[in-house]
């Protein structure tokens, strides 16, 4: 029997509805909308069509669109080259300023830098009381300074909070070079790391920041990188709200100011030289609900800490951000043939969040579309669609559907019975 693909629209209900006049039974679940920002109602009752496209004007490059673009509240008027700024529930961007320029991270490179200690933590090849041996060349290192002197040992933990807190890039090197063994070695891992996370506009020369022609990234890539520590390095998150370290008996504190300024932000971090500019990537966490921001291209200290609290301040006050579904609220319950059961769960593996304008919750618009027939057996976990959720028309995100329950084959008589069903449906 050919394999036909098939799209419903859905309705959000307290109460579940079931959708009529369709060939294939198609019965939504009870999904009310949750919001980590203020209580949103959930979506109205969307049309039954058999297309259901979302519109492509002013569409990113994967056809979703910005966010910011649908809200009646304009973005801030900032003064950086480029600027960002992203849901990290939803993972979705909510506006930009030239967010694929090609810029000079500077010390933001070191968001990197950090997560790949991380990861090297994580896989238990350095252990954070681990110590390291101080080489010449990490000692000689240019730039901001830790102060660590060659030829001693200096713990993991306290080299992290050299490179985030002081900006240190002799422990940079330092870490790099624990790590893969040479700083060379370590700056091929930053780019391959990249590749992984999708940072199609982003190569590193070195694991510091400082200044080379062929050493460049964008805002958009910088959010993705912020966006990554804080979701999968949560446990060393607080590194970035340190305010000071003192090493040596030499204190500094951390340059983001909005740790002072803000009690919501937790991070991340700084960068400056005279070609980049003063940047910042800065996090915050409100109400459960957390919000990253990319200045880049600023003119001053007191520039980039006022653009990135407008920019987040902005974010949270305008939006909100609504959990739809995840592994225990299906997106839809779809029919299977052949099997025990009659009916089964889609949805996502993970809870699945979508960002809107303020108020906007209720007019959001899902669309289901899935491989028709299912036949069993399905395994829990299988991919079988997608789930794209759009509002005026355009959309906001697509995330794949799964099987969320195991469906065995049924028996012979039973399977035979679907099969004659089917040959007339």
């Amino acid at each position: 029997m050919a394999m036909i693909i098939t799209k419903h629209r859905f309705k959000f209900s307290r109460i579940s509805h079931f959708l009529a006049g369709l060939t294939l039974v198609v019965s939504p679940i009870c999904a009310t909308a949750q919001t980590t920002s203020s209580p949103t109602p959930a979506p109205v009752p969307a049309e039954t069509t058999a297309t259901g496209q979302a519109a492509s004007v002013g569409v990113l490059v994967d056809g979703t669109v910005m966010v910011g673009e649908l809200a009646t509240v304009p973005a801030p008027t900032l003064t950086a080259r480029a600027w960002l700024t992203l849901d990290v529930n939803s993972g979705q961007f909510i506006a930009s300023q030239n967010p694929d320029e090609k810029v000079e991270p500077a010390s933001l490179t070191k968001l990197m830098t950090a997560y790949l200690v991380f990861e090297a933590i994580e896989d238990k090849r350095l252990s954070l009381d681990q110590t390291v041996n101080i080489s010449e060349k990490a000692w000689k290192t240019e730039g901001s300074r830790m102060f660590v002197k060659p030829n001693t040992q200096v713990s993991v933990s306290d080299l992290l909070q050299g490179l985030i807190v002081q900006s240190g890039n002799d422990a940079t090197v330092a870490l790099a070079e624990a790590v893969a063994g040479s700083e060379t070695a370590f700056v091929a891992l930053m780019n391959e790391e990249a590749a992984k996370q999708g940072l199609k506009d982003t190569h590193f020369v070195n694991s510091t920041g400082l200044p080379d022609p062929a050493h460049l990234t964008t805002v958009r890539d910088l959010a993705v990188m912020a966006k990554n520590i804080v979701t999968k390095h949560p446990q060393h998150l607080h590194y970035y709200s340190q305010k000071e370290f003192t090493y040596n008996k030499i204190k500094q504190n951390n340059r983001n100011r909005l740790l002072w300024t803000d009690p919501t932000v937790d991070g991340l971090k700084t960068g400056h030289t005279s070609s980049a500019g003063y940047c910042l990537v800065a996090t915050a966490l409100r109400d459960g609900r957390r919000v990253v921001s990319v200045i880049v291209g600023a003119s001053s200290d007191g520039a980039r800490i006022e653009n990135s609290l407008k920019l987040l301040n902005w974010s949270f006050q305008n939006f909100d951000t609504i959990k739809l579904f995840d592994n225990t609220k299906p997106a839809v319950m779809a029919r299977v043939w052949e099997g025990q059961a009659e009916t089964v769960g889609l949805g996502g593996l993970e809870p699945m969040w979508v960002t809107v304008p303020r108020g906007k919750g209720p007019e959001v618009k899902p669309v289901a579309q899935y491989t028709q027939p299912l036949i069993a057996p399905l395994k829990n976990g299988a991919k079988v669609g997608t789930v794209s959720l759009s509002l005026d028309g355009k959309l906001l995100r697509q995330e794949s559907l799964y099987v969320l329950d195991d469906v065995p084959e049924a028996g012979f008589f039973g399977r035979m019975y679907d099969k004659v069903r089917l040959m007339f449906e």
